[in-house]
């Protein structure tokens, strides 16, 4: 059960790129989660991922040297969702369809992904902790980063170009 969660329930077998597989799963799952409950049903779920990829991830790698296996996805699924919060957000204080705010959609991808992939500061610090919570603090950190990148691009679209 703990590698079935910590892949994501499968999507990290996914060739090539498993982490952008992993992000790419996420979108749709959160735009469910927005529909369902709003934001506030979407910060919960962030929080019982990250806390239930903790776990998962821990469990499937236990005795592991490096416990930041491939196909261990999800990580991506949280940071992904961090990504999106902002737009989860903005569209419900604004009463717009979560979709129609599809430019933050890419900015939150591509920033997560850059990000991910990339490791500045904090994220790179979490990455060389080669312990489960470092697996998932690394992709919270990156959607920090990439949310933060989400409401600067809004604030200057809104603005500047507005």
């Amino acid at each position: 059960m703990s590698r079935f969660i910590a892949t994501a329930f499968g999507v990290g077998y996914l060739r090539p790129a498993p982490g952008t597989w992993g992000s790419l799963a996420a979108l749709p799952l959160f735009w469910a989660l927005h529909v369902l409950g709003g934001p506030l049903v979407c910060v919960a779920a962030v929080v019982v991922v990250t806390l239930l990829g903790w776990w998962a991830v821990g469990a499937a790698t236990t005795g592991a040297e490096d416990p930041d296996r491939s196909e261990y996805v999800i990580d991506e699924v949280a940071g992904m969702w961090i990504a999106l919060m902002p737009l989860s957000f903005g569209a419900a204080s604004n009463g717009v369809d979560l979709l129609a705010l599809w430019p933050g959609w890419i900015a939150a991808f591509l920033g997560f992904r850059l990000f991910d992939i990339w490791k500045p500061g904090p994220i790179g610090w979490a990455d060389r902790r080669k312990t489960a919570l470092g697996v998932m603090l690394d992709d919270v950190f990156a959607g920090i980063a990439a949310g933060i990148v989400v409401l600067a691009l809004a604030a200057f679209w809104h603005i500047v170009v507005m």
